[in-house]
């Protein structure tokens, strides 16, 4: 093993539907032992499977009793390759990929992008490892091994004091033939960025063409609705990573490696990278129909022929489908270990500090998309609890609930004041009525359009235009129309909430309106669907406080004692600031006892 090779060292499980990443996509070229005949229009050839090898379910038992394992970390030459290294009394160093909550004193807890010293490896799923003077066991899927195992730790940056990092000593060391170490390492990232690209896109090219084409030559098992559920836009994808990786192609400098220059690639494809998002939050659907499917054996078997006839490794099909999702979460690691070993006098040093800057952003807008698909769920399921609902569904306009609280509302003509809950999503202010006995039930009131609302801020005092004296009071004034809408809180601080959450509420609009955020038609409906099958089937009509309870708890589940689930959405940001969406709900009076 050289330094110049990655490892992504992840479990893989024989069920179908594995939940842990897959791993050895440098192995996709690899020949199996096992011939099947490759048929050129896609159509599975059922007599020339069983002419060969027997059934689609033999050759599906054959392999499986056939104790190979290609790319597997249990079995493969890599997890062995790294306890030799361990045995021969090399340093083997690993990388946080991910948070790891350490829930017993037998596991050893870090922090995204730590550095772990690998001592034992001989479990494909929990490896053992020490961080300073902390041992424990954690889980492989959770790291990558370090690009560079032979650098010196010296030549790794230190934090010191003011939280800057330390290399002073990496840009004088010589290595080989007249290289500095820094430009060795540069060269080891070059290689690995372009090596795992054009791994990846042979892995995309096997999904297109060994699982989506098949599938479509078999229209007795599959609709198109359910292909595209199953595997999203990933041929889009496919064709996005074709021109970028004959873009990283033209500028890698294969006699001088650490000189290429990809830091352009990267700013020239940040917005094409963004199509990211709506596979990462098709992904949980196409888990939901693929564990519908396999329930059945044909589609089990059907698979398992899919795979057999690309000669891909041996990983479920809903393995395959996370790679793309892992991939959109390394870009920024792999651009951060590259500035690493630029020298600022570089000629791509300023390209590649700006393209790991764009790919933090694309990872954050797709975190953003994803939280807030989920969040039209429970905006959904909010609005089914409440009564008398009027008007279109809160869904058509909105897609983020800003702040809730209740206020006093004054109307003209006789400045009659009433109390009422209000809910500030983008576009819209939602207006509701507690009912008089039960208060944790809601009445649809009014709505206002923000589109049209200026926020003036009044002076407590006597106001003019209701000719009443007021405190702690805001008005929304309709631009087009002579509209006025007067608003009392109980304190100064509840006031001075609701106007920042306005300002908060413009700029989401206008960040949609940049970024091209949009929820689909489809989405909204079923998200309605969804609520109301939820009401119909038994669901009490106001939220209750165990409901809310259950929904809380979710937000930190607990790691089961197996293979932990990887936060796959966090992608370059691991702490990731959660959805303020029930935290706003918690503070209503429906949920308190």
């Amino acid at each position: 093993i050289t330094s110049a090779v990655a490892f992504d060292i992840l479990p893989l499980k024989l069920h179908p539907f594995s939940q842990s990443t897959p791993t050895g996509l440098d192995c996709v070229g690899w020949k199996r032992r096992i011939s099947s005949p490759v048929i050129a229009d896609g159509a599975l050839d059922k007599t020339a499977l069983t002419d060969d090898v027997g059934s689609e379910e033999d050759l599906y038992e054959d392999f499986r009793s056939s104790n190979h394992r290609y790319g597997h970390p249990g079995g493969g030459g890599e997890q062995l390759a790294i306890n030799e290294l361990i045995s021969d009394g090399s340093v083997v160093y690993a990388e946080a990929l991910w948070d790891h909550v350490t829930m017993d004193d037998q596991e050893l807890g870090f922090k995204a992008g730590d550095v772990i010293e690998v001592m034992d490896a001989t479990n494909k799923e929990w490896w053992w490892g020490r961080i300073l003077d902390s041992e424990g066991w954690f889980p492989a899927s959770f790291v990558r091994l370090r690009v560079n195992q032979d650098e010196p730790m010296e030549d790794y940056p230190l934090k010191v004091d003011g939280g800057k990092e330390d290399d002073s000593s990496s840009g004088t060391r010589r290595f080989g033939m007249g290289q500095t170490t820094k430009d060795q390492m540069r060269t080891n990232v070059i290689n690995e960025i372009i090596s795992t690209e054009r791994d990846y896109i042979k892995h995309l090219k096997d999904i297109c063409e060994g699982y989506i084409k098949q599938c479509r030559k078999r229209a007795d098992m599959f609709t198109e609705e359910q292909l595209k559920t199953i595997f999203g836009n990933i041929e889009d994808i496919y064709r996005c990573q074709k021109k970028f990786v004959k873009a990283l192609e033209k500028k890698f400098n294969k006699d001088h490696p650490h000189l290429s220059e990809v830091g352009s690639c990267f700013l020239e494809y940040q917005t094409e990278f963004q199509i990211y998002s709506e596979y990462c939050n098709n992904h949980p659907n196409a888990c939901m129909e693929l564990s519908r499917l396999t329930k059945v054996n044909k589609y089990v078997y059907f698979f398992e022929a899919c795979r057999l006839l690309q000669k891909m490794i041996d990983i479920s099909l809903d393995g395959f489908l996370l790679t793309p999702v892992q991939k959109i979460c390394k870009y920024p690691l792999q651009l951060a270990e590259l500035l690493k070993y630029t020298n600022p006098q570089h000629r791509d040093f300023k390209d590649v500090e700006a393209a790991l800057n764009a790919m933090k952003n694309v990872a954050r807008l797709i975190n953003e998309r994803k939280r807030r698909l989920e969040n039209i769920d429970k905006i959904a399921q909010w609005q089914s609890s409440i009564e008398d609902w009027e008007g279109e569904d809160v869904l058509v306009r909105s897609s983020e609930l800003i702040y809730s609280g209740e206020l006093t509302k004054i109307s003209h003509p006789q400045a009659k004041s009433q109390q009422r809950m209000f809910f500030l999503f983008d576009h819209q202010l939602v207006c509701c009525k507690k009912d008089l006995l039960r208060r944790d039930i809601l009445y649809y009131k009014t709505r206002i359009n923000m589109d049209d609302m200026e926020i003036l801020d009044v002076e407590d005092g006597k106001d003019k235009d209701f000719n009443i004296s007021v405190k702690n009071a805001f008005k929304l004034h309709c631009r087009d129309m002579e509209e006025v809408h007067l608003f009392c809180a109980k304190k100064p601080e509840q006031k001075q909430r609701w106007l920042k959450a306005f300002e908060n509420e413009r700029r989401q609009v206008q960040l949609d309106q940049e970024t091209g955020f949009s929820i689909t038609e489809v989405q909204k409906k079923q998200a309605m669907l969804n609520a109301s099958k939820q009401h119909h089937s038994g669901k009490p009509k106001a939220v209750t406080r165990p409901y809310y309870d259950f929904l809380m708890r979710q937000k930190h589940p607990t790691l089961p004692t197996t293979l932990p689930q990887q936060q796959v959405f966090m992608l370059a940001e691991p702490k990731r600031k959660p959805s303020n969406f029930w935290q706003n709900i918690s503070r209503l009076t429906p949920f308190r006892k």
